[in-house]
């Protein structure tokens, strides 16, 4: 699949992504209508240890610390196949403010412009703690999501072009930091 940019269309896949673009288009709507400054940012998967448990990036990161302790010896997944385009939360803020500043109010897509699979982050996650993720991964077919995108990827050029913002931190940065975030929480 290309990578998203500001005119591909929406194709939501969840109720959250549902009601993203039902904001995006509000957002447009009353810029052109009402002549409002308004402008949106289309934000890819941003990550952080303040992520709720529910997302699995922060479950892998919650159970390869457990098992690196020796307190849990499985990690029950669904599809690890798929692909994301994942940041770090902290640079995206800073593109957020970037937007806010324009004279004229636009909308952004915010991405890293690459593209990882769950077993890369897995692998990332795991190999902090010297361990290989397949060696304690279980697929559960349960947890796949009834529809789901399998590839997830953004084109970053506007946001670089207008704004001058490039995402730094590669995937096991973001990882590592993640992981390194809960261990200071822990103790």
């Amino acid at each position: 699949a290309s990578p998203a940019n500001e005119s591909t269309p929406f194709h939501p896949k969840s109720p959250y992504a549902t009601a993203k673009s039902t904001v995006y288009w509000m957002v447009k709507n009353y810029r052109e209508a009402y002549n409002i400054s308004a402008c949106s940012g289309i934000l890819f998967s941003h990550e952080s240890s303040l992520r709720p448990e529910t997302f699995v990036t922060q479950k892998i990161i919650r159970e390869a610390i457990e098992i690196s302790r020796g307190n849990s010896q499985e990690l029950r997944l669904g599809n690890i196949d798929i692909v994301r385009d994942w940041g770090w939360a902290p640079e995206y803020v800073e593109a957020m403010y970037l937007i806010m500043q324009q004279e004229e109010s636009d909308d952004f897509v915010v991405p890293t412009g690459k593209s990882h699979s769950l077993k890369e982050f897995l692998s990332c996650a795991f190999s902090y703690f010297d361990l290989h993720w397949e060696e304690y991964v279980s697929i559960d077919e349960s947890l796949y999501r009834p529809s789901d995108i399998k590839i997830n990827r953004g084109n970053p050029s506007k946001v670089k072009e207008v704004l001058g913002w490039e995402a730094k931190l590669t995937l096991e940065d973001i990882v590592f930091e993640m992981i390194e975030e809960k261990l200071n929480r822990y103790q």
